[in-house]
């Protein structure tokens, strides 16, 4: 077990209070689907074993952890920004919108909020935030747990609905087969457009937008 990660939030709640949230987000890099953010509540006396930066645990392990810290959380909720407001508003802003989403929608409000990267604007709520907080504070690692096996499962929903561009697989990461299956189809409805890779793809279409499977894969229909 890595106590430092425990030690960390014993530390922040003797400072601030009780009720610890930590906060991270899944998905700002892909260039498909939502970005996704969770907001975990921890009892002080629990200290969940193998617990650790969502990032450093195999898909098997973190399904495992999902459902664990869901049962031994004090409070815990996520929330997701879709690419239609990606898009509009922009990748950073969208992020900060599924935080604030999250933390609003815990049933108990936190007394110190714990962020991975940066704090968290026009939030009212105490927060304290710095880099890599999701290998460092327990209740950030399981925030980045919620969110990744919410977002993965959300991309694997989405293969059902196109399945030619792999989402099961990259998850919407820019991997070569994501790349192949662009320049073969063109972006679809959950590719983010604003990002410099769609935006070449679809200009290079002419508008064309891959739309819902319906009776034949790989069906393009032209957008609205």
């Amino acid at each position: 077990m890595k106590l430092s990660l425990y030690q960390l939030d014993t530390r922040f709640r003797d400072q601030y209070g009780h009720l610890l949230a930590g906060v991270d987000e899944a998905g700002r890099g892909p260039w498909a689907g939502p970005v996704v953010s969770a907001a975990v509540i921890l009892p002080p006396e629990v200290q969940i074993d193998g617990i650790n930066d969502s990032k450093l645990l195999s898909p098997e392990k973190r399904s495992k952890l999902f459902d664990i810290i869901q049962q031994q959380a004090l409070a815990w909720a996520v929330g997701l920004a879709g690419p239609e407001v990606i898009d509009r508003i922009n990748i950073l802003q969208a992020t900060y919108q599924t935080m604030r989403q999250a933390v609003a929608d815990l049933r108990c409000q936190p007394d110190i909020v714990v962020v991975d990267g940066r704090l968290i604007p026009r939030f009212s709520a105490r927060q304290v935030a710095f880099p890599r907080a999701d290998g460092l504070s327990a209740s950030v690692a399981a925030a980045s747990i919620l969110a990744k096996v919410t977002r993965d499962r959300l991309m694997v929903e989405a293969h059902k609905l196109y399945p030619q561009y792999g989402f099961d697989q990259h998850k919407g990461y820019g991997t070569p087969d994501h790349q192949k299956a662009l320049a073969r189809f063109g972006p679809c409805e959950i590719h983010r457009k604003s990002f410099a890779p769609i935006q070449a793809l679809f200009s290079r279409k002419s508008g064309i937008l891959v739309r819902c499977q319906g009776e034949r894969e790989g069906a393009v229909l032209a957008s609205d």
